[in-house]
């Protein structure tokens, strides 16, 4: 009777003390849980940005190699053109040399022509110039922006393009002998040398008595004398100072030829 009083009096006893015990174990397994869904959405939220950034990267290795290829195409496009100009521009220096060389009667206005394309110097008379066609108010605005290109923004190889149009568009005129002379100098600039040398050649031998004529005749001594040819060089440099003796360019002749310069 005994035991059986004592059994029921420690029952609720140890009932009442696993409760605590029951509930402080319960607590820990709830909140792991809740840490590790914590965790696995942390780690799924981690991968969801980093395959965004992924696709990111993709798409703009996607774009740039897109505008590599479209930097290449437009280099061998512009490649095509420069050596399109040149073939052209050789084939005009062709057509000129061939009307230089018509025997002297068929120009007699003109006098003897020497054998580098200008006037024979031997007589020593100087060469008058002459009007040429005067350009109109788009073709004036034209070559401004030319000049610009290439005096301001040093941007040389979009003055070449623009001054092959030019000459195409406005041919004969007064500006067209300036571009074919702003192309040997821009050609000059870029060390293009045998491009210079023909540009300069058109404006010397076929407009000999444009205003640009001289300064044409000089550079194509300078070009000649940075192309290592020292004796062309001297004879053009020579013939400016006969052919066009009260000129700023025969002035830089004169010097060059004291100069002693190779």
């Amino acid at each position: 009777m005994r035991k059986w009083l004592m059994a029921s009096w420690l029952l609720p006893l140890a009932l009442g003390q696993a409760q605590p015990l029951m509930a402080q174990s319960s607590t820990p397994a709830f909140q792991t849980n809740a840490s590790e869904a914590q965790r696995k959405a942390s780690t799924n939220q981690g991968t969801a940005e980093l395959f965004y950034m992924i696709q990111q990267l993709q798409e703009e290795v996607r774009e740039l190699r897109g505008r590599v290829e479209e930097q290449q195409h437009l280099i061998d496009r512009l490649q095509n053109q420069g050596r399109d100009r040149y073939v052209d521009l050789d084939q005009r220096i062709l057509a000129l040399t061939k009307k230089v060389e018509q025997p002297a009667s068929s120009a007699p206005a003109q006098g003897p022509v020497a054998a580098d394309g200008g006037k024979d110097a031997s007589d020593g008379e100087a060469i008058k110039t002459r009007e040429y066609r005067k350009p109109g108010d788009e073709e004036q605005k034209a070559y401004n922006a030319i000049i610009d290109l290439i005096r301001n923004q040093k941007k040389y190889d979009e003055a070449i393009g623009k001054l092959y149009d030019f000459i195409d568009k406005y041919p004969e005129g007064d500006l067209t002998v300036n571009a074919y002379y702003w192309l040997g100098e821009t050609y000059l600039a870029q060390k293009g040398y045998e491009q210079a040398r023909q540009a300069f050649t058109i404006v010397a031998t076929r407009y000999p008595d444009h205003r640009k004529a001289a300064d044409a005749v000089y550079k194509l001594g300078v070009t000649l004398s940075r192309m290592g040819k020292p004796e062309d060089a001297r004879r053009y440099m020579t013939q400016v100072t006969r052919n066009y003796p009260d000129t700023h360019a025969a002035e830089l002749a004169s010097q060059f030829l004291a100069s002693g310069k190779e």
